[in-house]
């Protein structure tokens, strides 16, 4: 499998494909997933999944040296009349049913926290109003754990907010009964020195329908890993994200579909803008295509716009297919300056060239922001967009 590249701007950087059962390649990781921190070795920055990522940043995570400190965040749930909303212990089974930690701050994480949320939606219960979970930081270094686990034939949507400053390492699982429809949108817009590590478990069942929008602006340093299998045949999958990185920021996302199952779906769109001296974006696409999964069709897309000098981008799609049966399987990368062009038709029309700029980078983001489907979340993203973009004028 081809390496990674630091991406120029303006350039592509094109993902590999591997078509070999046996091969060891980036979406099984360095090291098999596990519950036990003990079975990681403490990354140093040369590991593949760890070269990109500035562990000295991580204010400890990765090594075992950050202990729970602080008063940690504070999460608020408000949740319509039918959902349960429950307090649970590290007995609950429910806490590794979607799946399993595949790095070390994953499995620190699992290890650490005390207790967990768990937010069931009933069996056939259609939610017309989202359940929303306010995380808000207030100091410190927390260990957390949430199960989101819909029934056969619900609906529901849920909004998960971060605010404030903490340093966070959490498991986020997903689970969706046959035929259930989950709509996630994950926002992080922490304050300027959090520290937010995460890694999201979706496990689909058979006919179900799994959407998930995430959404980076704030934050020191934001390193996500959203992953999906499927336990049933016909389930659908699609992985939207945005991202607006600043002056200093290291905002990484790396995603792995698991077509362990025949006759499933995936969809992946990922954008990001840049801008400022070291402002850093990562984002690893895996999609992996087993043996039994004959009759998948699945497609992965990143695109960056990179708005000022000094800004990095590490873009890498990887595609490993275990059958030839399948229905169709693609991806692509692209990394680019602004438009001058675009710019230079708005302007040549009596718009401001600050205005101009807006336009664009709405135009860019704007197919990811309707996606979420709440009025209020969207307008407050497009704000938050805009007020990025004038803080560098």
């Amino acid at each position: 499998m081809a390496e990674a590249q630091n991406v120029p701007v303006g350039s592509t950087t094109a993902g590999s494909i591997a078509v070999a059962a046996e091969s060891t390649v980036a979406t099984r990781m360095s090291a098999p997933p596990s519950f036990d921190v003990a079975d990681f070795p403490v990354p140093h920055g040369r590991e593949e999944e760890w070269r990109f990522t500035p562990l000295e940043r991580l204010r400890g995570l990765h090594d075992g040296t950050a202990v729970a400190t602080g008063s940690g965040v504070k999460v608020a749930i408000e949740a319509p009349e039918g959902v349960t909303v429950e307090t649970v212990g590290r007995e609950d089974a429910r806490l590794r049913t979607a799946g399993t930690p595949v790095d070390r701050v994953a499995a620190q994480a699992f290890s650490a926290f005390e207790q967990a949320s768990v937010i069931t939606v009933p069996k056939e219960t259609v939610l017309t109003e989202p359940v929303r979970i306010a995380v808000h930081g207030e100091g410190g270094t927390v260990f957390g754990h949430q199960v989101i686990e819909l029934g056969a034939f619900a609906e529901a949507v849920v909004v998960i907010d971060h605010t404030g400053d903490a340093v966070l390492a959490a498991n986020v699982d997903y689970v969706l009964g046959d035929g259930a429809k989950l709509t996630v949108v994950s926002v992080q817009d922490w304050d300027d020195k959090a520290v937010h590590i995460g890694q999201h478990n979706a496990l689909v069942g058979r006919d179900a329908s799994f959407k998930s929008v995430v959404v980076t602006f704030g934050g020191d340093v934001v390193r996500l890993h959203p992953r999906v299998s499927y336990a049933g045949t016909g389930g659908e999958a699609e992985l939207f994200g945005l991202y607006f990185t600043d002056k200093g920021q290291h905002q990484e996302h790396r995603l792995l579909v698991d077509h362990n199952v025949p006759h499933c779906t995936s969809n992946v769109v990922y954008k990001g803008a840049l801008q400022g001296d070291e402002a850093h974006a990562v984002w690893i696409g895996d999609v992996l295509i087993r043996v039994a999964a004959e009759g998948t069709d699945t497609y992965e897309m990143n695109r960056n716009l990179v708005l000022t000098d000094g800004a990095r981008v590490d873009s890498v799609p990887n595609l490993e297919i275990e059958t030839g049966e399948i229905a169709g399987a693609g991806h692509a990368s692209a990394t680019g300056r602004f438009d001058d062009e675009q710019l230079f038709y708005l302007m040549a029309r009596g718009i401001p060239e600050a205005e101009a700029r807006r336009l664009v980078v709405r135009g860019f983001f704007a197919e990811l922001v309707q996606q979420i489907g709440l009025p209020d979340v969207e307008e407050r993203l497009i704000a938050k967009i805009e007020a990025e973009l004038e803080a560098s004028v």
